[in-house]
């Protein structure tokens, strides 16, 4: 009777042993499986709304530059957005990031960075990082990208998310970007993605020979005229694009 009780006990650990095993030689195939569905899960939730904004945001209105339409494919927007308005990220318009400011419209970024007519191994700044989306689409065209950012909870939010989403050619800077960034100049354009008056002499001097600045120019309390000024030698060509209403451009930009 004991020797049977023996081989019960026996039989019971052997088929504990036996189900542990099955599960430790399992459990990457689970993991895997989950990480799999949750991937699967982001990608049916935003690759549609990301592909029907370049559809009909995009190329629906004038912008056909294969190159910009596919970074804007590729980019994930609504990694540059709050989490309370992540499900807007695909939408047709600006949304607030904090502190006064704005992302903005897909529209918008995808226009002027059109406009810009950008090449591989360009070097560009962007005045005004907010949230960071602007510089990674730059940053998926260009060899380099040199942002600045005045206020330093966005500029250290978005140099951290650039970092994480893997953009090693975009550096970021806390400053008052109407100095620009003297010291990795000249470059081949400069964006300016805020409102001002006037276009800051030091980023005309920072600008190289046949290089482009595009601006939100005007009124910083109403609307503002897109426009692009390229240099050519001691001249500015200057074209004005459309109608757009920006934040404005802060700190030395509101004192002129």
């Amino acid at each position: 009777m004991k020797n049977k009780k023996n081989i019960h006990k026996i039989v019971l650990i052997l088929i504990v042993i036996f189900i542990a095993l099955i599960f430790i030689i399992n459990k990457p195939v689970l993991k895997n499986y989950i990480e799999e569905n949750e991937t699967s899960e982001q990608v049916d939730k935003y690759t549609k709304p990301r592909e029907d904004m370049v559809e009909n945001q995009l190329k629906n209105r004038d912008i056909n530059d294969d190159k910009v339409l596919e970074v804007m494919n590729n980019v994930k927007r609504h990694k540059f957005v709050p989490s309370n308005l992540i499900d807007q990220a695909y939408d047709d318009n600006p949304l607030p990031i904090g502190y006064g400011q704005t992302i903005s419209q897909p529209y918008i970024v995808a226009l002027m960075t059109q406009i810009l007519q950008l090449k591989e191994n360009d070097r560009v700044l962007e005045i005004g990082t907010g949230s960071g989306y602007q510089a990674a689409v730059l940053a998926e065209i260009v060899k380099d990208v040199y942002t600045i950012e005045i206020i330093k909870e966005l500029a250290d939010s978005a140099e951290n998310r650039l970092n994480n989403l893997g953009y090693k050619n975009v550096r970021v800077k806390n400053a008052d970007g109407y100095f620009g960034w003297e010291e990795q100049a000249p470059f081949d354009a400069i964006i300016i993605t805020a409102a001002a008056n006037h276009i800051p002499p030091p980023l005309l001097n920072q600008l190289k020979d046949k290089g482009k600045l595009i601006i939100p120019l005007g009124s910083t309390l109403s609307f503002q005229t897109l426009t692009i000024i390229t240099k050519k030698g001691d001249e500015l060509e200057t074209e004005f694009i459309t109608g757009v209403r920006f934040v404005p451009l802060t700190g030395q930009a509101l004192k002129k």
